[in-house]
């Protein structure tokens, strides 16, 4: 009695899983390929050839403007802060996990909290961007992949980021564009909304990259687009040329220490 399956079967079985197979491994492949890039993903590599773990248990000191800066973290705990002379008394300002403290030469001082929140965003907003990408992993970060554009012959992941209420800090309503290489995932532009003073749209280009300690550190040249821009389209806006340039915003004497 023959076999459930003769020679010939067994091949035509082995060549119609052969085709199967086939096709299932083109289908997700073609899948892959036309899938939405993941903005996470993207945003953690970013990170990591920045600088990765290099952010932590780290003491970053630099100067930018007439004042002096510096980024601690170290287990959890973090500490920025803004050294600067006014007039005849040197300030010191802190922003850690505990709060906002001012101290007026080596002494804390009491601050009504309507300036000790804006003292903390100002120190909180020149420490964000001197550290960028790394903070956007933070917990009340929303990320959105807008799709691909070509800046100055580059290709870039354009996402935008907005941040939750809770955990956003009183600038929780602004909005943030980032541009970051195809190839290399470095932020080469930026652009944001903010709502304080009034508020406004700027846009940023980033240029004389260097690496201290590990740690990717960048200037920028900052522009100002036209009344009634969205942010979304200062791209566009810069490579028509109609953005105004407003000042540099340059990094010195950086120091990285680990910890």
């Amino acid at each position: 009695m023959p076999g459930l399956f003769n020679k010939t079967s067994v091949i035509t079985v082995y060549l119609i899983m052969k085709s199967i197979c086939y096709f299932f491994l083109i289908t997700v492949f073609l899948s892959c390929n036309s899938a939405p890039d993941d903005s996470q993903t993207i945003i953690d590599r970013a990170i990591a050839l920045a600088g990765g773990e290099n952010y932590d248990n780290t003491e970053v000191e630099f100067q930018f403007r007439d004042r002096e800066y510096g980024y601690k973290r170290e287990g959890g705990r973090f500490e920025y802060v803004r050294l600067f002379k006014d007039s005849s008394s040197v300030i010191r300002d802190v922003v850690s996990n505990g709060g906002f403290m001012r101290e007026i030469d080596g002494l804390k001082v009491d601050v009504v909290d309507s300036m000790a929140r804006k003292y903390l965003n100002s120190v909180n907003s020149v420490i964000y961007f001197a550290m960028l990408p790394y903070g956007l992993n933070d917990a009340a970060v929303n990320k959105t992949y807008l799709g691909k554009k070509t800046i100055d012959d580059k290709e870039y992941h354009k996402i935008r980021v907005t941040f939750d209420q809770e955990g956003g800090g009183d600038d929780f309503e602004d909005v943030f564009i980032y541009w970051i290489g195809t190839e290399d995932q470095k932020i080469g532009y930026l652009a944001y909304e903010f709502h304080v003073d009034g508020g406004g749209i700027r846009f940023r280009k980033a240029y004389n990259e260097r690496y201290v300690g590990g740690i990717r550190f960048v200037d920028y040249i900052n522009y100002k687009p036209a009344a009634g821009q969205p942010v979304e389209g200062t791209d566009d806006a810069y490579t028509s040329g109609e953005l105004e340039e407003l000042s540099k915003i340059e990094l010195k004497d950086i120091k990285v220490n680990r910890l």
